[in-house]
């Protein structure tokens, strides 16, 4: 039976019904972009573990949590990469996410990636809809259904 390791997916938009989407340090060229997210801790709840990662990757806190996918979005990792979680003595396949959808309701300046362990080096405002163009081949197709998911919410956004 394969394991999955509990994860915070999250998606913040701002007023603009853009998107964040960062790159990552460790990222391929062409492949870098991502939205923010990170491990669910024990006994922590998805929105919980979004608002804890957002801040830690991003620095940003000033959010409004408008919907979230319940049910949990699994994806399986290539070899490379659970050697790397086993390296840090995680064992598992891949990762069963947890999404948020937040509205951004502070200033740009507080979006702040040189954090305490950085794991972004660039940060932008995107469009939804091409964010599964983005990301690294393993999370797409759980990107398209973020996409389906969060895109008309963002759209209808008063």
């Amino acid at each position: 039976m394969k394991r999955y390791r509990k994860n915070a997916g999250i998606v913040v938009f701002n007023r603009d019904k853009k998107v964040l989407m960062c790159e990552r340090i460790d990222g391929d060229a062409n492949m870098s972009w991502q939205f923010p997210q990170g491990g669910m801790e024990q006994g922590e709840t998805p929105e919980a573990a979004a608002r804890r990662e957002l801040m830690e990757e991003t620095s940003i806190t000033s959010v409004r949590l408008i919907a979230q996918i319940k049910e949990g979005l699994k994806y399986d990792f290539p070899p490379e990469i659970k050697e790397r979680f086993a390296r840090r003595g995680i064992n598992t396949d891949g990762q069963e996410q947890y999404w948020s959808l937040f509205l951004f309701e502070g200033q740009e300046s507080e979006i702040n990636l040189r954090t305490a362990e950085p794991e972004f080096k660039n940060w932008r405002w995107n469009d939804i809809k091409i964010a599964d163009k983005q990301v690294i081949a393993f999370k797409q197709e759980i990107y398209r259904r973020v996409i389906k998911e969060f895109a008309p919410i963002i759209e209808k956004f008063e």
